[in-house]
């Protein structure tokens, strides 16, 4: 293609992986997708074996052996170590001249910030599970370990199913208040009872994986007024807060006007229960804060961070690259 691309961006999260190779006046010139990214479960080598494939697939559609900027945005890389071993990884292929290796969270961040706007703010992601970063301009950054209870997590859709059998369990036997999700939950499947949703479940008639359905059901039986559901959909409102409002104190940005973006499936589907308890109770903790719901893809703000570093890369590429993922 006759000039060097500044950008290869990486998102890969759980279920999914999309790559793009940007050139530097902001063009997205080769794209690929492929498998979820999951190094706990593969190997730290098996799964960058995997991605290699797809930026293989990028690189050929771009015409391009390498890039400037590697940035690569992972999920699994949860702790610092997690993105040391896998940058160490990463760079070992020869995508780039430099390779930039972060959670897969930076990427909603960035892709969340306003048009032009400087790396300054805080997102938290409430998809399957739950976690917030922030940073600032100069490179600081605040983080959580996010790797489940033993981190102090609580939430996200996997923990909001989890807690509406819980509750809708024990309310049916006579352990725990009434509650309608006791016949929601298992109406969703085709079941009449929570001992049949329980049996269903533990023999494998109905797949574990298939409990993320659970989510939208909790949502709908708490806008009807359900007690219980209620609460918990205040509770994940009140964890996203806590969040955002400990990472903005960490990078003294509490008084200031900063960004807030909000991603992953659980936010994104804007329900208003869980939107309006979190505008009210993030406005009693950071006044300022500007809250925002990212619609636009990870692999976006991946390829804004890369930008962000490159040194060729035209004035207005950010602008054509947005443009490109509107």
């Amino acid at each position: 293609m006759g000039v060097t691309p500044s950008v290869l961006a990486v998102d890969a999260g759980n279920s999914k992986t999309d790559v793009a190779v940007i050139a530097p006046d902001g063009t997205v010139v080769g794209t690929a997708r492929g498998g979820g990214f999951q190094p706990p479960v593969v190997g730290v080598r098996a799964a960058v074996d995997a991605l290699a494939e797809i930026v293989a697939r990028a690189l050929a559609e771009a015409g391009a052996d390498r890039v400037e900027q590697v940035a690569a945005c992972l999920a699994n890389a949860d702790l610092p170590v997690e993105e040391e071993q896998l940058a160490a990884a990463v760079a070992e292929r020869g995508w780039g001249d430099a390779v930039d290796v972060r959670n897969d969270t930076f990427a909603i961040l960035r892709a969340g910030l306003p048009q032009g706007a400087e790396p300054r703010g805080v997102a938290v992601v409430c998809g399957a599970g739950i976690n917030c970063v922030g940073m600032l301009p100069d490179g600081r950054a605040a983080r959580f370990p996010a790797i489940g209870r033993i981190s102090g997590d609580w939430g996200g859709g996997g923990g909001l199913a989890d807690e509406a059998l819980w509750f809708a369990a024990r309310a049916e036997d006579g352990r725990g208040e009434p509650t309608g999700l006791a016949e929601a939950l298992p109406a969703h499947f085709g079941l009449s009872t929570m001992y049949g949703l329980i049996e269903a479940l533990h023999l494998g008639r109905v797949p574990l994986v298939r409990k993320h359905e659970l989510t939208p059901v909790l949502f709908a039986v708490a806008a009807a007024g359900d007690a219980v559901a209620r609460g918990l959909v205040e509770r994940q409102a009140d964890e996203v807060v806590a969040l955002a409002s400990v990472a903005l104190g960490r990078l003294d940005l509490l008084a200031d006007e900063t960004p807030v973006v909000l991603g992953g499936s659980v936010l994104a589907a804007r329900h208003p229960l869980l939107d309006d308890r979190i505008h009210e109770r993030l406005a009693a903790r950071a006044p300022k804060a500007v809250v925002r719901v990212v619609t636009e893809p990870p692999v976006l703000g991946a390829a804004l961070l890369g930008l962000d570093r490159a040194t060729g890369a035209d004035p207005g590429a950010e602008l054509r690259l947005r443009a490109h993922y509107a």
